[in-house]
């Protein structure tokens, strides 16, 4: 059988995705080639936001235009909340956001009989922590290990709790045991991700992410482990002096802010202050120099004044992050966001993005042009166009044209910079 993927949303479908692909090769399928039709198409949907469950109907309409013959299989979060609107399309399978090895048994059962199956659990009710082969769907360069799933945060915009169900963790023997095996198997980076990973631990007890991150790197000292999204409050004193004597931890922090003015933060049900923050933002500098900082931005949150727009703008230029991912408000049915009062105009949203990427841009650009003239440490990953790319531990992309090779690592000397690679030569 000829499987092919089609993957929305987060890091976290991402791993899901490649885990479910390495389940169905083991058990002898193959994945099509890019254009070749399949013979059954998994789309793992997102639900973050209203448009993220448009493009997730739209991919599942796609699917089955390519091949009208094949199976299809809808799986996450989009699915998990929105079961019936997924079967109404045609899909054959819908499953939610867990069951992964059962999705694929009934993918090969579909293939052989052309049956039919829904299976949705009450998310609430989850209390184990599902286990997925960590890895890579394409060489041996970048893993992911997924160490949490679940939130209960509750954001005033946000469905994934809903969507996820309540913390839960991988334990942190199984979690070192796959990251010294993946670096046995070559590769050379490991991204540790979750729904929300400042909470690991939260349902285990005895350990948590900073006890976790301590234990992956001094375990599998071969490879650079880079952390993904963060909650603030999770950048303590301990947490950057612990982390800042891990020599193979990438210097790479993302920190969800969503808002720089502290009344829109409240009205979102976000759990920190602009001032608690940027005090996390100053100690990774003080304690990591020349550490990426990036985060994600919602402009246009229902009651977002001019004035608290500002405070955000004025705010972010005081982070000075090194990357932005800038999103306008889009109102997703099910959450308490939904039902506010003071909606804003969808051009008024569209405005205001676009002011906080002008500013995002030059923030980049700035933090880019503060490379040129270091050495940096690259792990290459791709060739195209005569350049061989790869990412410096600080999450810049760097290409050289001569001196290194793909799934090795060198040191850089950074010269110049075209559009957002920094350019250099190997030392």
């Amino acid at each position: 059988m000829k499987f092919s993927f089609i993957t929305l949303g987060c890091k976290v479908n991402q791993f899901e995705s490649q885990a479910m692909s390495a389940l169905l090769e083991e058990r002898g399928h193959s994945l099509a080639e890019k254009g070749e039709p399949a013979d059954a198409y998994i789309i793992n949907t997102c639900a973050v936001t209203a448009e993220s469950s448009r493009k997730s109907r739209q991919a599942v309409r796609r699917a089955m235009a390519e091949n009208p013959n094949a199976i299809t299989a809808v799986c996450g979060c989009w699915a998990q909340i929105s079961p019936d609107e997924a079967a109404s399309l045609g899909a054959e399978l819908v499953f939610g956001s867990t069951g992964r090895l059962e999705l694929v048994r009934a993918i090969e059962r579909a293939f052989e009989d052309r049956s039919t199956l829904r299976s949705i659990d009450n998310p609430m009710g989850r209390r184990e922590f599902e286990i997925l082969p960590a890895g890579s769907g394409i060489g041996r360069t970048r893993a992911m290990l997924k160490v949490q799933d679940g939130c209960q945060n509750f954001c005033a915009y946000c469905i994934i709790p809903y969507a996820r169900g309540p913390v839960r963790s991988m334990s942190p023997d199984h979690a070192v045991s796959e990251a010294r095996r993946l670096e046995r198997e070559g590769y050379r980076e490991l991204v540790i991700t979750g729904i929300e990973i400042s909470s690991y631990g939260r349902d285990i007890g005895g350990v948590g992410l900073t006890e976790l991150t301590e234990k992956i790197c001094l375990s599998a000292p071969g490879m650079r482990v880079r952390l993904g999204s963060l909650e603030p409050r999770t950048v303590t004193e301990d947490f950057c002096k612990r982390l800042s004597a891990l020599t193979n931890l990438c210097p790479h922090f993302h920190l969800s802010l969503q808002s720089g003015s502290g009344a829109t933060l409240r009205r979102m049900g976000r759990k920190y202050t602009p001032d608690e923050f940027y005090e996390g933002v100053s100690m990774l500098r003080r304690h990591f120099p020349n550490c990426g900082i990036t985060t994600d931005l919602i402009v246009g949150f229902p009651g977002e004044t001019e004035e608290e727009f500002a405070e955000t703008l004025h705010f972010i230029e005081k982070c000075a992050f090194s990357s932005m991912h800038i999103f306008p408000y889009s109102k997703r049915p099910g959450t308490r966001a939904a039902t506010m009062e003071g909606h804003l105009d969808k051009a008024v949203k569209r405005a205001r993005a676009k002011q906080a990427s002008r500013l995002a841009r030059r923030m980049k650009d700035d933090f880019l042009n503060s490379q040129i003239g270091r050495l940096a440490s690259v792990l290459f990953e791709t060739e195209s166009q005569g350049f061989i790319t790869g990412f410096t531990g600080n999450y810049c992309e760097v290409g050289v044209r001569s001196g290194a090779a793909r799934n090795e690592t060198a040191t850089v000397k950074i010269t110049g910079k075209e559009g957002d690679i920094l350019t250099g030569e190997v030392v």
